[in-house]
């Protein structure tokens, strides 16, 4: 059965950092003061598309680089990242003398013989195929399903128990099908038929690369594996539904497992995978294990050799000779999301190293790319969001006294953590070939469910990061209630120590502020100070929290970025509270900032609000192709760049009064509808 991550996490997803000025800032990087006025369309009027005056002519001008399927300053940004990744792991050399170093060295090395990847050709495979070919029965079939790096239709992971969050459980739940969604399997639409036929060809290919016997017999079954998948995707949970943290949390003991699904023979599976002591596991998604099991019982054993074959090969062709690798490419970014071209090997070597040596590259980025000074901006900069934050809880007209203290409680007890981790993780039993980059890829995997065992029984290590230190992004995690911003995050243009101000309230402060009101969101709000899961609000509160949630729900299901295909409200609910609240925490924190320094000059015609809501536009830059954006609006939380920017501000009064907004306005919303998160 697959591996699962720790669940429970907030992803920012696609954001931007910078901060508070020094006391002799050096110039800011963009424009005299902290925004870039060639990316901007003045010829727009704010209060009918605010996202498109604060960028449209970089909309109108910007390519998507052809290895990429978006462009903007949060994903143009991790390009640096990964330059400096390969500085330092080649500056190190083939064989550096430092262990950390050489185990990352070997594997990086590794990737990047292609002439003996080639020459090797599908020999590295056949072990691993010829352990599905001899499968004889259910009962090996589901035994090998559990073993890391193979497939199986049920995630079985190690993560904090929510409702007992100091200690880690065992939990299961649905695993990711062939083409990610479910809905690429079920919508009737045109599109979605030529995805799937395009689906089919590759399975088909991919077992004509791999010389899979009866070629005769590839279409029958790739259709075969096709309907197994679409069977399965029927009984899967959708987003939406994954989110409810109540709902997802389920837990059983052996005799409750063996009702759900008795065809996984729960009690010899996790004994060999070393869960046998454990007497409880949580199931996610109760209905999908029970439509899993039964699919293991009706489906016969030679189609789940066929798809087991497949979606190994499939989910390690990058491991693999040239042919697999452009395969794979063909499909997944190319048909899919529409891509153009493979991105350069080196650069897909650091992608690599940072999904399966993470944390031992982080170290090493770490010493040369993060300052104490940075540590310092921050922290002034989480002081401010969290007094704005004291503040509207304070003041709160829907929460009533008792959900207004323990939500204070839980501001109190909030955890930033930034740059990097206290520790990391030790690599060194993790075995790295210089000659074999699929055994390394099996071994990371094998690695990181012993990392996983070896946390059971032990309280839950709250210094444990979930995200990369090189990585651009950041997090909040609602079972330890802390916050997150890699070092990586923290650097030009996002960390622009040089910038006014009210830009680095705008995208510093919004961040934050988004950061920290996951902990108050629909989801996040049903976790306690402890990162229990536990409803701490009265009745009168949730319910009032509800309308104005519901609100919110209602106007991201009116948006429709492409024809037919509309962001869905509850899916995206999260991230959506997450932004307005976010950024009203953020514009309360800059007028606190302003309180202590006074009124800001009026800077190129711009006042200090003006510069602040631009900053926070400009902050969510981004385009993206056809393909990328569909699938992001049929599974992914976050709703588009362009309506976390005119869907929320158009919900903000200060906005309103910084660009004088009126009736008429297409993005004018009558006070009455507009929603206020605090």
């Amino acid at each position: 059965m697959a591996i699962k991550r720790a669940a429970g996490l907030f992803l920012l997803g696609m954001s931007s950092i910078a901060l508070a000025q020094t006391a002799t800032p050096p110039k800011a990087k963009y424009g005299p003061w902290g925004v870039d006025y060639s990316s901007m369309d003045k010829g727009v009027k704010p209060g009918d598309d605010f996202f498109r005056y604060a960028e449209g002519t970089w909309l109108k001008t910007a390519p998507i680089a052809p290895d990429k399927s978006r462009a903007g300053y949060n994903y143009d940004m991790p390009d640096e990242a990964e330059i400096e990744v390969r500085k330092l792991v080649e500056d190190a050399g083939p064989t550096p003398a430092d262990p950390k170093m050489r185990r990352v060295a070997d594997f990086y090395g590794a990737w990047m013989d292609q002439a003996g990847i080639e020459a090797r050709g599908t020999a590295p495979l056949r072990p691993y195929l010829l352990r599905i070919f001899n499968l004889r029965n259910t009962s090996e079939l589901v035994a090998l399903m559990a073993e890391p790096g193979y497939p199986a239709p049920i995630n079985i992971g190690v993560s904090p128990d929510a409702k007992n969050p100091t200690q880690y459980a065992v939990d299961a739940g649905q695993a990711r099908l062939g083409l990610g969604s479910r809905d690429y399997y079920l919508l009737p639409d045109a599109k979605y038929v030529a995805f799937r036929k395009a689906y089919r060809d590759y399975i088909m290919r991919i077992e004509e690369l791999a010389g899979v016997s009866d070629p005769a017999a590839r279409a029958s079954r790739a259709d075969a594996i096709i309907a197994l998948e679409t069977s399965l995707a029927k009984d899967q949970w959708t987003p939406e539904a994954r989110r409810d943290p109540v709902k997802t949390y389920n837990p059983m003991t052996r005799a409750q497992l063996t009702k759900l699904a008795p065809q996984f023979d729960w009690t010899p599976v996790l004994a060999k995978i070393g869960l046998g002591k454990m007497p409880t596991v949580i199931v996610a998604e109760p209905s999908a294990v029970t439509a899993a099991g039964k699919a293991i019982a009706a489906t016969p054993l030679s189609v789940w050799k066929d798809w087991m074959t497949f979606r190994f090969i499939s989910s390690h062709a990058a491991y693999l000779p040239k042919a697999f690798d452009d395969a794979n490419f063909d499909f997944y970014a190319h048909t899919l999301q529409g891509v153009e071209s493979q991105s350069d090997r080196w650069k897909r070597g650091v992608r690599l190293l940072n999904d399966n040596l993470g944390e031992a590259v982080g170290e090493l980025y770490a010493k040369k790319h993060w300052t104490p000074e940075t540590d310092k901006q921050m922290t002034e900069m989480l002081g401010d969001l969290r007094a704005a934050y004291k503040e509207k809880i304070d003041n709160a007209a829907w929460m009533d006294a008792p959900t207004r203290k323990e939500a204070l409680v839980k501001l109190a007890s909030f955890d930033p953590r930034i740059g990097h981790p206290s520790k990391y993780i030790d690599y060194s039993a993790m075995s790295v070939s210089r000659s074999d980059p699929l055994a390394n890829s099996l071994a990371a995997e094998d690695f990181g469910w012993k990392l996983a065992l070896s946390r059971l029984g032990k309280p839950v290590d709250r210094s444990l990061w979930d995200m990369n230190v090189q990585e651009v992004n950041a997090y909040y995690n609602p079972l330890t209630n802390q916050v997150t911003f890699p070092a990586a995050i923290l650097q030009p243009p996002f960390f622009d120590p040089g910038a006014d101000p009210a830009v680095n309230y705008g995208e510093t402060g919004a961040t934050i502020g988004h950061e920290m009101g996951h902990g108050f969101d629909d989801e996040g709000r049903q976790f306690d100070a402890t990162g229990k899961l536990r409803d701490w609000w009265t009745k009168e509160s949730a319910d009032r929290y509800k309308t104005h949630a519901q609100k919110l729900v209602d106007q991201f299901n009116g948006y429709e970025p492409i024809p037919g295909v509309k962001i869905k409200g509850e899916l995206t609910l999260g991230e959506n509270l997450g932004d307005l609240g976010g950024l009203e925490a953020a514009y309360a924190a800059y007028r606190r900032y302003v309180e202590r320094h006074g009124e800001p000059a009026v800077i190129d015609a711009y006042t200090g609000d003006q510069r602040f809501f631009i900053a926070y536009a400009q902050s969510w830059q981004g385009k993206a192709r056809e393909g990328a954006l569909r699938a992001q609006l049929l599974s992914n939380p976050h709703s588009p760049e362009e309506y976390r920017v005119n869907g929320i501000v158009r919900n903000m009064d200060a906005w309103y009064a910084a660009f004088g907004v009126k009736p008429g306005d297409k993005l004018y919303l009558a006070p009455a509808d507009r929603v206020h998160v605090w």
